[in-house]
């Protein structure tokens, strides 16, 4: 917990990829307070030539950019905390992919606990079972 997914206009290559997923799981960490041993990081890549911004492709404008989404349980981060992760994904990404297109997203999606989860579990019943005692 979260899961977060990210696709970045860039050829596949597996040092980007641990790149990418090392900067991104020590932003979360660091800025969202989230336990990197259940912090999920998918990386999907885009070819720059099919991606594109103000009607150009990013091959064309020879740049990059990422689309990256974490969803988190609502209420459990700031604002001031969103807002340094959104600044911090965008320079580590940047100095990563090389520079990246200003049209890049980052979107932290707040969803509720009893909707969200994993291994079967919805955070909401894990904060429950924690309070219980229970683990």
């Amino acid at each position: 917990m979260p899961i977060i997914t990210v696709t970045v206009a860039a050829m596949p290559e597996p040092n980007l990829t641990h790149s990418i997923v090392a900067a991104i799981t020590a932003l979360t960490v660091k800025h969202l307070g989230k336990d990197p041993n259940v912090t999920a990081v998918i990386v999907q890549y885009m070819d720059p030539a099919n991606w594109y911004t103000g009607g150009r492709s990013l091959a064309v404008q020879k740049t990059s950019s990422y689309w990256l989404d974490v969803k988190v349980v609502a209420g459990t981060n700031t604002k001031t905390e969103i807002s340094d992760y959104l600044r911090a994904v965008h320079a580590d990404l940047g100095a990563i992919l090389g520079g990246v297109h200003t049209e890049s997203y980052t979107h932290v999606d707040e969803v509720a606990a009893h909707g969200y989860g994993f291994g079967g579990k919805t955070q909401e019943n894990r904060f429950i079972a924690k309070l219980l005692g229970q683990t």
